[in-house]
């Protein structure tokens, strides 16, 4: 419950870009194991997930979707697919306990990056069901 309320402002923004597009074709549905309302048919964007507090903008229809990891996807390791729920219930996870520092700190390490710790972890925590922070010793090997 704290942590909703410590990302409340990124919620709003999330809320606020998520309502805006209901009328060109996105639809609330709340994911009580994702924490997150997740707007689906979302019009905007590259393709995927992103999330804001506990908001995702998803421009597809299932949040179960198999997709690459970032670092898979950089050329940078060969690693399964994970479910695109499982990613962002860690951005999710990162959002309340950073609270209005993620926004901040996320584009501080790299943005939308294989690079960025906060993808990293979003990654390995879809892979493995662990290590959601962005700065938990990731293991080799």
């Amino acid at each position: 419950m704290l942590g909703a309320i410590w990302t409340a402002p990124n919620t709003l923004i999330g809320l606020l870009a998520g309502l805006t597009a209901v009328p060109f074709g996105a639809r609330p549905r709340w994911r009580g194991g994702d924490l997150a309302l997740v707007f689906h048919g979302y019009p905007l964007g590259p393709g995927g997930a992103m999330t804001l507090g506990n908001v995702i903008l998803h421009t597809g229809h299932d949040l179960d979707v198999r997709v690459c990891t970032y670092a898979h996807r950089a050329g940078r390791a060969r690693e399964a697919e994970v479910r695109l729920c499982d990613h962002e219930r860690a951005h999710v996870l990162q959002y309340m306990a950073l609270g209005p520092l993620f926004l901040p700190l996320y584009l501080l390490c790299g943005g939308i990056s294989a690079r960025n710790p906060f993808e990293r972890a979003a990654d390995r925590y879809a892979l493995t069901g662990r290590g959601w922070w962005p700065w938990a010793q990731e293991k080799s090997g």
